[in-house]
């Protein structure tokens, strides 16, 4: 059964789901995320997922702006952003050292609104999906997306950077499926990436992409300012 069938509403995904915060990495509905997992704590909770409903939900901490290394904070204690998205785990090994090497797919995302007390090694958090109840819509909004314009920009940015892609997979991607995949493996700030994640609509996410593109070519020295 495919996620599309398996999850059409809030009401399909778990009220309480365990996350996993990491700094710099978010995920997006129908998005990929590719894990690799080696602290105990989080081996603890991939176990108990796998023995469950494979679901679990990827969300930043919240850590000063300066911070932009990838990775999970220490403790419980930690602050946490409130909009996180919910994956299920849609591929899975573990390998002879120990570690378990995944792949999430995103369904849909979340605010936290409240925390469950537990004897658990990582968190719990009570999730409501209503404010994003139209990310069980694939592909809702994509005809509003200057796809022109996204795509100039994605290639001046790849050029500017000596960075190849296979051009004619972008090209034949759904909006949706391009927007997200290109939120998702960017390489800017925690802060800039939860602004991708927020973002209200596909329109805007990829209003914001443009965006942070044309800065960081502006002040490469690329050529941003024709690209408006």
């Amino acid at each position: 059964m495919g996620l599309g069938q398996r999850y059409r509403r809030p009401a399909d995904l778990p009220p309480r789901i365990p996350v996993f915060p990491l700094r710099g990495a978010i995920l997006l509905p129908r998005a990929t995320l590719p894990l690799n997992i080696f602290e105990p704590r989080y081996l603890a909770m991939i176990d108990d997922v796998m023995a469950s409903n494979r679901v679990l939900g990827i969300l930043q901490p919240t850590a000063p702006a300066e911070d932009a290394t990838m990775e999970s904070p220490e403790g419980k204690s930690f602050g946490l952003h409130k909009v996180g998205c919910a994956g299920r785990i849609t591929s899975y090994k573990e390998l002879d050292d120990g570690r378990y090497v995944i792949t999430l797919t995103g369904v849909a995302r979340f605010e936290i609104v409240g925390e469950a007390e537990t004897d658990k090694p990582y968190r719990i958090v009570s999730a409501s999906y209503d404010r994003f109840a139209a990310d069980f819509t694939e592909g809702l909004g994509e005809e509003r997306v200057d796809r022109e314009n996204l795509l100039r920009v994605l290639k001046a940015y790849l050029e500017a950077n000596q960075l190849k892609t296979d051009w004619s997979a972008v090209t034949r991607a759904s909006n949706e499926f391009l927007i997200n995949a290109l939120s998702v493996m960017s390489p800017y700030s925690p802060e800039e990436k939860q602004a991708l994640l927020e973002a209200a609509d596909l329109k805007t996410r990829a209003e914001v992409l443009v965006a942070l593109a044309e800065i960081e070519l502006a002040s490469s020295g690329g050529n941003g300012s024709t690209l408006q």
